[in-house]
């Protein structure tokens, strides 16, 4: 298998588990609108970046936060640097997913180091953040 499969099978594999967490505990989100929920910042992100983040179309950005405020998810709140722009930011209801998500991830990542090893774990970990430095445009 070439390194692409190899990355994304477990990726894959933990995000199935960790929606079907997140689903249980009684949050209705679908895996769309939580590959853009994971993308808005702390303090609110432009929808353009969403979309760009996402990369998905601005159109299917704004379809999905629609989605997502109506079900209570996330608000459109003013820029407070710029007036004629909005902000999306996470509601409380989200925030509450988000202990749930991090349960999950805590029980994935001890599964995968009982399967390899602390140091291998250790060492995918380190591997993976080298990476990050030149694969990821956004961090």
């Amino acid at each position: 298998m070439n390194i692409g499969l190899l990355l994304y099978i477990p990726y894959r594999e933990l995000e199935n588990r960790i929606m079907a967490a997140v689903t249980a505990a009684g949050y209705d989100v679908t895996l769309a609108q939580a590959r853009v929920l994971q993308r808005i910042g702390p303090d609110g992100t432009r929808l353009t970046e969403l979309a760009e983040a996402a990369q998905v179309t601005k159109q299917t950005a704004g379809f999905l936060v629609d989605q997502l405020e109506k079900a209570g998810y996330v608000e459109r709140v003013p820029d407070p640097t710029d007036g004629r722009a909005r902000l999306v930011r996470i509601t409380e209801k989200a925030q509450g997913a988000l202990p749930v998500a991090g349960e999950e991830m805590a029980r994935i990542e001890a599964e995968w180091e009982q399967h390899i090893g602390k140091r291998r774990m250790g060492q995918l970990r380190e591997a993976l953040e080298k990476l990050v430095e030149i694969t990821d445009p956004y961090r």
